[in-house]
């Protein structure tokens, strides 16, 4: 059997997810990784067991060097871009971690150099492959609410800033708005099949992650992003979408995800309220109801959701190899994302000028 020959660009925190997952496949070898600190690809290469792996401290090197046939970019926000084109331009094919870039300029050309390599990228939506998830889109497809016209997403976390390279500028882009919030925007754009953003405006804050009372001082002192965003979408076909996100704020969450139909509505509760952490739509969700009228009578009905602890992360690692060894379509494709992408520029945008801005996404 020919195993895929794989990378890893970036050897930090989320690589190590990446690498669980590819090491219980029997038909994909990690045969590389590269990272541009000094000695850190050998060392996590190390630590993982993979002694014949090779270790790199430039990733065009390590293109230039190893037959690849696929990687995983584990960098952060602001290199996604570059790393990814670099890795098409060699002959490869792409899983690239989330939020898919930081500016819509960026997505667009990861997309252009799509196409012109023939190559498949797919972006790291995790959540879509949780059956709580799948059931939300089957509901919302079902056509049982009618026509959707608002939709309100977000979730939060009361206590939740990451350290590392998550919270500087130059390195992340933004803050919780694209750490966490894209998945809550991922989750509700793709039940409805993610329909083109209009219109976007928006308001970020920072009052946690620079205040030595909830960060550690010397990440307080570097904090250079976002803890808390919200923002008003107008999107294609009549929808409004209202997304809020946090990683701290004193409240327990910024609310349950609701869908609102001219026949039913849909709430989605998130999933450890309880929890400090919880409320993030970065695994699965809670309680699922659908509200209607039955027999004149305004009632509501909870939706019986399984509770199987499906391997996520494995699941879209697998779903990308899969794809590559049988020429199938990205699983989760930049013509979804792209979309995505365009949200947070706007709100970025947005917040950076104070009022509404206009999203213009060009096709590929």
């Amino acid at each position: 059997m020919k195993k895929i020959r794989l990378g890893i660009i970036g050897t930090g925190g989320i690589s190590n997810s990446h690498v669980r997952a590819y090491k219980q496949m029997d038909d994909v070898e990690i045969v590389a990784g590269a990272d541009i600190i000094p000695g850190k690809a050998r060392e996590a290469l190390d630590r993982w067991e993979l002694p014949e792996a090779k270790a790199f401290e430039n990733t065009q090197e390590m293109l230039d060097t190893m037959e690849l046939d696929a990687v995983s970019v584990c960098t952060y926000n602001s290199t996604h871009a570059e790393c990814a084109i670099q890795a098409m331009r060699a002959g490869c094919h792409v899983l690239l971690e989330k939020p898919m870039t930081v500016t819509l300029e960026d997505a667009q050309a990861i997309r252009r150099v799509e196409k012109e390599t023939g190559k498949i990228l797919t972006v790291g939506f995790q959540p879509r492959y949780d059956g709580r998830m799948k059931k939300i889109k089957e509901i919302i497809q079902s056509g049982k609410l009618g026509k959707i016209y608002y939709i309100q997403t977000g979730g939060g976390r009361r206590r939740g800033i990451p350290g590392s390279t998550f919270i500087e500028k130059r390195y992340a882009g933004v803050g919780a708005l694209a750490d966490i919030g894209c998945y809550s925007l991922d989750m509700v754009l793709n039940a409805i099949g993610y329909p083109k953003p209009l219109t976007v405006s928006a308001v970020s804050y920072d009052y946690f992650g620079k205040n030595p009372k909830y960060t550690p001082p010397e990440d307080a002192a570097r904090f250079s992003v976002d803890d808390f965003c919200g923002a008003f979408i107008r999107l294609e076909g009549g929808i409004t979408l209202d997304f809020r996100m946090s990683w701290a704020m004193h409240m327990d969450t910024t609310g349950n995800t609701i869908f609102l139909g001219t026949d039913a509505g849909l709430k989605v509760e998130p999933a450890n309220p309880e929890s400090l952490w919880g409320g993030a739509w970065d695994g699965s969700c809670g309680n699922v109801t659908l509200y209607h009228d039955e027999f004149g009578e305004a009632t509501c009905t909870p939706i019986p959701l399984h509770d199987a602890k499906e391997d996520r992360f494995f699941l879209k690692c697998r779903s990308f190899i899969d794809a590559v060894e049988q020429g199938l379509p990205a699983p989760i494709p930049t013509s979804q994302i792209i979309y995505n992408q365009a949200i947070i520029d706007g709100i970025i945008r947005s917040c950076e000028c104070g009022h509404e801005v206009e999203i213009h996404v060009d096709e590929v």
